[in-house]
């Protein structure tokens, strides 16, 4: 006759490949039942994103149904996303997880990478929001096809702006087209802070913040208001672009973030006509940059009419094309950033050194600084 014990010591052998732990020791199977042979379980992923959801599921049929006595097997998928520590006054308590997209100058494509990597962690499962923090260029309304004003709730705050399934908002939505800001850093600051706590976010999976370029006002705003899961950069291949992002990944380790990894954006080009690849920009120098600085290679992204065209008009390429090779790659690498985070929230200082690299930064005694 099949246990309940003989069915968690099968499932052992399904182990996280990013945490390196079997389900089971995670505690990961809950609600596991057993009546007249048919087994019912469910598997609690510590990410709605998770890139393997469906290998576990069906590792875990497989595995039970061999067992004697097992008529029929039927495992639920759910997700209960890691969380970071909070903070005193924490402005977003219902978002679980914030994640930072910076660059150390314009001109790299961020706000494509961001607008796309938050659709790809949406067509994962998870609910997503996607703040605009650049409060001079909002690109954001344009990215994600936007244009009204957002309303107000009961409580006077502002009810987030919704499309392609994520919740967004910028300063984009409050001003009239072509208005130009002459604003000092306090006022950005302000803006900033305003755009997180008075609006009603809800609960999130994560939070996608689109920052302005460089090191500045917005980045430090953001990095002492809320607790950031970690930081993305994002650079083109050529030198210039990637002594800045060096730059922007010094930047938040000495405010004790995690760099979830570096991305290489129009990292080559590829005729549509000949089919001949094209490395615009030079290729490979953020591989090379992660190597020195001891940080995950997100992945490149090739550069792509189709992805710029998207973006232009109002539905990134990984709504707008979803089987197309740039919608591939943004979502293999929203997959490897849900990890990550899964994996600062649940995993190990082995797992996390493993993956993320920063030895320094996971020391113990930063850790419990944040």
């Amino acid at each position: 006759m099949v246990t309940q014990d003989s069915i968690l010591q099968a499932l052992k052998v399904v182990i996280d490949p990013d945490l390196n732990r079997d389900i089971v020791s995670l505690g990961f199977i809950k609600n596991l039942e057993i009546l007249d042979g048919h087994v019912t379980f469910t598997v609690e992923l510590t990410t709605p994103a998770c890139p393997v959801k469906e290998r576990f599921k069906t590792q875990c049929e497989e595995i039970v149904k061999k067992l004697d006595g097992v008529k029929s097997v039927h495992v639920t998928m759910t997700a209960q996303s890691a969380r970071r520590p909070s903070m005193d006054g924490n402005l977003l308590p219902q978002v679980k997880n914030i994640i930072a997209v910076a660059s150390g100058k314009g001109g790299v494509g961020k706000s494509t990478v961001a607008t796309n990597i938050a659709v790809a962690l949406g067509r994962l499962d998870a609910a997503v929001g996607l703040l605009d923090a650049d409060i001079y260029g909002p690109s954001i309304p344009l990215m994600m096809g936007v244009r009204e004003a957002p309303e107000m709730d009961g409580e006077k705050r502002l009810i987030p702006l919704e499309n392609h399934g994520i919740k967004m908002m910028s300063i984009g939505f409050l001003l009239p087209d072509n208005e130009a800001l002459v604003w000092r850093g306090p006022m950005v600051a302000n803006a900033l802070t305003q755009l997180m706590s008075d609006v009603n976010w809800g609960p999130l999976d994560y939070l996608v913040v689109d920052l302005p370029p460089g090191t500045g006002d917005a980045q430090l705003t953001l990095s002492q208001a809320v607790p950031l899961t970690g930081a993305v950069i994002v650079t083109t291949p050529q030198d210039v672009a990637l002594m800045d992002a060096k730059r922007g990944v010094g930047m938040f380790q000495k405010v004790h973030v995690p760099i979830l990894g570096i991305i290489e954006n129009m990292s080559y080009f590829v005729c549509p006509h000949c089919h001949q690849r094209t490395e615009i920009f030079s290729y490979g120098g953020a591989r090379k940059a992660c190597e020195s600085l001891d940080v995950p290679f997100l992945g490149e992204i090739p550069l792509d009419v189709e992805t710029r065209r998207a973006g232009d008009t109002g539905t990134p390429i990984v709504a707008a094309q979803p089987d197309s090779e740039n919608a591939r790659v943004f979502m293999e690498t929203a997959g490897r950033i849900a990890a990550y985070v899964s994996v600062l929230g649940h995993g190990n200082d082995e797992a996390k050194i493993r993956l993320l690299g920063q030895k320094t930064f996971f020391d113990a005694s930063h850790l419990k600084t944040r």
